[in-house]
């Protein structure tokens, strides 16, 4: 799981969204308009049931009547509501260290929970497509001047990005003569930032955009350049889980995943949870 988000997000998903930077929000679409996938039959299956966490909001959470919400349970429910199975779907939260012993009970039949899709995983799981990726982004002062192409744009400029991390590495790769400022602490490198120690930020935009939506910022930032998607460096995104011998689930979830992002129900959710889009 990218359990790196978690901590953030059960503080960030609280803040209010500022308006200035809810404007004019850019959806992620990782699937081809002309791409036509077969509509599978699920006949065979009296119900599906989805594994989850609640420790990793927005995508799982308890909500205030103590009922598991978040992204991850309204996109299992467009998923079987696309695929004509509402009925028979059903979402259960578990702790995370029990989900996969679980699932090879057969206690559960899809994991929706930010499994991450290592070459180890795929062979026990069969993985639909990502739905979601985490790009890395630019962050820059409200007034900056620096834009695309931010390749060039950023030579001599100092950029704070924290120290080790895979996003050091990418910065250091793709934007060889910008100036590294590196930070141990997360709230440190968003302080340089702020304070104007730095002419910009690189990290996981994900992340980012909660601290931009939060009153921490002061509306002092906003995006510049990207997104930036790297699976070498930042693993495959978000994908959901089945076991190797239900492989039909997860080809029947990549038809509905497609259908959800062409009808627009995908922006919707999207937009529900992360108003201030990190692409």
């Amino acid at each position: 799981m990218f359990r790196w988000l978690s901590g953030l997000l059960v503080a960030a998903f609280t803040v209010a969204v500022s308006p200035a930077h809810a404007a004019e929000p850019n959806i992620p679409q990782f699937w081809d308009a002309k791409e036509r996938l077969s509509e599978p039959d699920l006949s065979r299956f009296a119900r599906i049931r989805f594994l989850t966490t609640v420790d990793f909001p927005p995508f799982n959470f308890l909500d205030g009547n103590g009922l598991i919400s978040g992204f991850h349970v309204d996109l299992a429910r467009a998923v079987c509501d696309v695929l004509q199975v509402l009925d028979r779907c059903q979402i259960q939260a578990l702790p995370w260290e029990e989900l996969e012993g679980a699932i090879a009970r057969g206690e559960g039949d899809a994991l929706i929970a930010g499994l991450a899709l290592t070459p180890e995983r795929r062979l026990n799981y069969a993985f639909t497509r990502s739905y979601l990726r985490f790009p890395a982004r630019f962050v820059v002062a409200s007034g900056s001047t620096l834009e695309e192409p931010i390749y060039r744009n950023v030579s001599g400029r100092r950029v704070g990005v924290l120290a080790g991390s895979q996003h050091e590495k990418m910065l250091r790769d793709y934007f060889p003569e910008a100036k590294v400022v590196l930070y141990s602490r997360e709230d440190w490198l968003y302080d340089g930032m702020r304070t104007g120690e730095t002419d910009a930020t690189f990290g996981d935009g994900l992340r980012l955009s909660f601290w931009l939506a939060g009153s921490d910022s002061a509306n002092c930032c906003r995006f510049a350049g990207g997104p930036y998607i790297a699976p070498e460096y930042f693993g495959a995104g978000l994908a959901i889980a089945v076991r190797q011998g239900d492989a039909v689930l997860a080809e029947a979830f990549d038809y509905a995943l497609r259908e959800i992002n062409m009808n627009g129900a995908f922006e919707e959710l999207y937009l529900r949870y992360f108003p201030v889009s990190f692409f």
